[in-house]
This record gives structure tokens, C-alpha cells and sequence, in this order.
């Protein structure tokens, strides 16, 4: 690459950087690169550092030594999350979203990428410090959620099906229990989809009692893995007891009217564990 202006190579730095989150990156591929000494390059992480961390857009951490470099890890600020929670509010608690049932349509919400991947950072801010191999999460709606954290954790993503699928080889199949209808399903995982003692973070879009993440859980201890977090985008608290007590969720719905067409959402346990930790 030719040599660039610093205002242009702080540009592309930065660009660089955040499109390979959770990434060592030696300061010679920069000053490789950008044919520019290796003291200027740490002057310029140095800003880019700054102005990350003064917008809440994630850390940028230094790693000294012959093996070092720079990784950039995403995290969303406490206020930006709040902003986020307040569109996500206004998005369901529309009258038109209840369904027959006192169900909530969100297929739309999961729909909209910008929306997807702020949620996604989210996630990826909670469990930015899991020792995490892949995300997993059930066919279908969990899908964009979970590529949303994977690409700000810089992880594979591992699908569990409804049914095993001559395409995914041999699989692991078990029946589980839905919390809240009490009806038996299956869900199958192919063998090569993960290896055995990964790390693990389940994502979902929708837990009511929490059957079907506790199948996820059963399924992953025949790969002999590990849960290291589970994240659900919406919790149902019109439940008595969930399956799942270990669990971060972005919001709560709190009640559903079917007559009157009113939706109560809540923030959800993410947002007590920001409080936490700003205390």
C-alpha cells in the first residue's frame, strides 16, 4: 500500500481494526502496511485508542512483547444501550404486534440488520471476557441474532435444527420438553458442526419458560461442551419459573393484553448488569 496522509491512515486503521474484532494484529502488519515507522503506528493507535473509548465504541487493548500487537474489542456504551432499548420498546409495544394467543410478532424486528446488530453488541459487550470456541443458536429467528454477535466476537456460528438433515451428516438428535407448552420436540446437531469442549455462548430470540434453550444445553453435553452464557434478545415474564436462571436479556415483556392491545416491556437483565458494573 502506498504511504497515506495520518489523517487518511488513521481512516483506514481504524477501519482495519473494526472489521477484525477480537483480532491480535502485530504492529508490523501496520507499519507494513502503511510503510511507516512503528513509533508512529503507536501514536496513532494511541488516538484511535482515545476515540474509542471516548465514544463507547469498545477498547482497544496493547499486547507488549516479540509476540504483541493491537485487538480491538466492541463494546457499547451504557447510554447508547439505553437508546437502543428505547426504540426496541417502542418497536413492540405497537398494538398491531399481538397475535392470537397473547404472542408477540417480531419476525420484522429481526429483519432489520442496523437494528440486529446493535442488539448484537450487546451481547458481544456481556460476554466480551467468555473464553467462547463458537455461537449457537436454533433455526430460525435466533439466526441473525447470532451472526450479529458472532462477527463483533469473531466466532463461527453453530445452527441447531428441528430435524436431522441428510446434508449435515451424522447428528446428534434428543427430545426435549417446551417449558411452556409442556409438548415434546427434537432438535438434532451434526457432528462436524462442533468439536467436543468448545466454549459455547446460546443466543435466542424469545424465551418464555426456557425449554428449548434447556434442549440446547442437554445437546451440548454430548459434545462434552461447555455453556459460557446464554442471551436472549426477549424474556416472557408471565411465567412462573424459568428453566434458565443463568442468562442476560435485552428486554422483558411484562404483559400482554390481547383485549385492550397494550404490550408493558421492560428492560431486561442486561441492563442491571451495566448498573452493576458502572457502580
Amino acid at each position: 500500500m502506498k504511504k497515506l496522509k495520518r489523517s487518511a491512515r488513521l481512516v483506514e486503521m481504524t477501519q482495519y481494526l473494526l472489521f477484525r474484532p477480537h483480532t491480535l494484529i502485530p504492529l508490523t502488519v501496520f507499519a507494513e502496511r502503511y510503510a511507516s515507522a512503528k513509533s508512529s503506528i503507536s501514536e496513532d493507535l494511541a488516538i484511535i485508542k482515545e476515540a474509542f473509548e471516548e465514544e463507547g465504541l469498545g477498547e482497544l487493548h496493547t499486547l507488549a512483547g516479540a509476540a504483541g500487537g493491537v485487538k480491538f474489542t466492541p463494546k457499547i456504551s451504557k447510554a447508547a444501550s439505553l437508546d437502543i432499548f428505547g426504540e426496541i420498546r417502542q418497536q413492540l409495544e405497537q398494538p398491531d404486534r399481538i397475535l392470537p394467543g397473547g404472542y408477540l410478532y417480531m419476525s420484522d424486528m429481526l429483519g432489520q440488520p442496523a437494528l440486529v446488530n446493535e442488539i448484537g453488541k450487546m451481547f458481544a459487550t456481556a460476554f466480551a471476557d467468555k473464553p467462547l470456541d463458537v455461537v449457537m443458536t436454533v433455526e430460525t429467528k435466533g439466526i441473525p441474532l447470532a451472526y450479529a454477535t458472532a462477527s463483533l466476537l469473531n466466532l463461527p456460528v453453530v445452527i441447531v435444527r428441528r430435524d436431522n438433515r441428510v446434508t449435515e451428516g451424522s447428528a446428534v438428535s434428543i427430545n426435549y420438553v417446551s417449558g411452556s407448552t409442556k409438548r415434546i420436540s427434537t432438535m438434532s446437531l451434526g457432528r462436524r458442526a462442533l468439536k467436543e469442549q468448545s466454549g459455547v455462548l446460546i443466543i435466542d430470540d424469545f424465551m418464555r419458560a426456557g425449554g428449548t434453550i434447556q434442549g440446547m444445553i442437554d445437546l451440548l453435553r454430548e459434545f462434552r461442551a461447555t455453556v459460557q452464557g446464554v442471551g436472549v434478545f426477549v424474556e416472557s415474564a408471565e411465567v412462573d419459573e424459568h428453566l434458565i436462571e443463568d442468562y442476560v436479556s435485552i428486554a422483558k415483556l411484562a404483559g400482554v393484553d390481547p383485549k385492550t392491545k397494550q404490550t408493558s416491556v421492560l428492560p431486561g437483565s442486561y441492563f442491571h448488569i451495566e448498573r452493576e458494573n458502572a457502580t
